[in-house]
């Protein structure tokens, strides 16, 4: 039973090849004056609130070989506590900031390879893309996507060098399911040319309907999966 098992998560899992390669989205409304800033709210792909005036906004694009997108889990492994760490650099987006008014700014879609996340187990990687938990090997539910609707914490100007927290509020899809998630932001803007930062949020894989395979020696995984995204943007 335990080897049948196995089989099915090899073939169930596929290769973990990623279908095709990930293109920056565009942001929605590029070229006109809507922006989304502090306490906006707008259509997911959208960017902003209208009525805006004309801003100097400069984009930076997610720099796939600098950047990572990750999930951490836990869960009993052989009666032993075990954090499971997948991580991934098929991430692609991009943002547009105006240094003289951050209020102004502005987020594309963000967009994760599910089906290219790699753990320190071979055989897990299969499981989390196989129909129980991501079913990432199936082309429909190959992506995990970020719409931002709203941006909190974040007003005048922009100094080089200086951390900024604020929030990024928006649809995070996972397989068929979506739902609304506020992920903690620190960003840095190293110099002209590039930013680099971090941004986190919890969610619940019960809330997307991700089960667990049964799995020898794989014992009370946790319902709380951190998803991070460690970026370096660059213009």
């Amino acid at each position: 039973m335990v080897v049948g098992g196995l089989t099915y998560l090899y073939f169930a899992g596929g290769s973990g090849e990623p279908s095709t390669s990930l293109t920056t989205p565009t942001i929605a409304g590029e070229g006109s004056t809507t922006t989304l800033g502090s306490g906006a709210s707008t259509a997911p792909g959208s960017t902003g609130a209208e009525g805006s005036s004309p801003v100097e906004a400069q984009a930076f694009v997610i720099d796939p070989e600098q950047s990572t997108a990750s999930f951490e889990i836990d869960e009993m492994l052989r009666g032993e506590p075990n954090r499971v760490v997948g991580t991934t650099s098929e991430v692609a987006g991009q943002v547009a900031v105006d240094p003289g008014d951050l209020a102004t700014i502005q987020f594309s879609q963000i967009v994760v390879n599910a089906r290219t996340f790699e753990t320190d187990s071979g055989n897990r990687d299969r499981a989390i893309r196989g129909p129980v938990i991501l079913n990432s090997a199936s082309d429909e539910f190959e992506f995990i996507t970020f719409d931002p609707t709203s941006v909190e914490g974040l007003s005048g100007p922009l100094t080089i060098g200086e951390p900024l927290t604020f929030t990024v509020t928006g649809d995070l899809v996972i397989r068929d399911t979506t739902n609304e998630v506020t992920f903690d932001v620190t960003a840095t803007m190293l110099d002209e040319s590039a930013i680099e930062g971090t941004a986190a949020a919890t969610v619940l894989r019960s809330e997307y309907g991700i089960g667990i395979p049964n799995a020898p020696g794989v014992a009370e995984v946790g319902d709380e999966v951190l998803i991070q995204l460690d970026f370096v943007a660059t213009s």
